[in-house]
């Protein structure tokens, strides 16, 4: 199983990009801010890409049910995603190092709420977002089977799609000009190169 080593190493991302959620969420609730909860679909697309971040990946890991559907790719591809997979960490990392207390886990503006334009938010308006794609982009190269390879694009690509519009509404009701310009500057979950 030459692919065995990749599998463990993505499993080792997925728990350091979970530690990084949750140490950034503690923060929050030790600065009292209120979390948020959403209803409805934004609930239920919000919790599905779990399914193909974390459940769709141990089932395959853990079974051989999914086998079946196993692929090959060459050991560099493998290596490849490691790199994606360390790049995608950092990326979230860095995301909420720069958001600080303005991270919310939910698509929310809180009192005192400020435009973070600076740091990977000066490239680019959403780069969880970014992150969350590297993710999926790195576990199809980590995890070589056709359903939990591209489970994680599959099951985040609904949530980007509802979610990423309506957070960029809010933030032009909230922000006005001064997220207009913003936009103008900066890619959506990839750089801007030109004017």
């Amino acid at each position: 199983m030459p692919d065995g080593i990749f599998r463990v190493l993505f499993f080792v991302c997925v728990v350091a990009e979970s530690a990084i959620r949750v140490v950034y969420t503690r923060r929050l609730r030790q600065a009292g801010t209120p979390l948020g909860r959403e209803r409805g679909l934004g609930a239920l697309l919000g919790a599905l890409p779990s399914l193909g971040m974390f459940i769709i990946p141990l089932l395959y890991v853990l079974t051989s049910w999914l086998d079946f559907a196993d692929y090959q790719l060459p050991m560099w591809a493998g290596w490849v995603g490691v790199v994606i997979f360390a790049t995608s960490a950092w990326l979230l990392w860095r995301s909420h190092a720069d958001l600080g207390l303005n991270w919310l886990p939910t698509p929310d503006i809180r009192e005192g709420h400020t435009l973070v334009a600076d740091g990977v938010f000066g490239y680019i308006r959403h780069p969880m977002y970014a992150a969350h794609w590297l993710w999926g982009i790195a576990q199809a190269l980590l995890l070589w089977n056709w359903l939990a390879g591209p489970a994680m694009l599959v099951t985040f690509l609904p949530l980007y799609l509802v979610r990423v519009p309506r957070e960029e509404r809010m933030m032009r009701d909230h922000f006005g000009d001064e997220y207009r310009s913003h936009v103008k500057r900066t890619g959506r979950i990839i750089p801007r190169l030109w004017g």
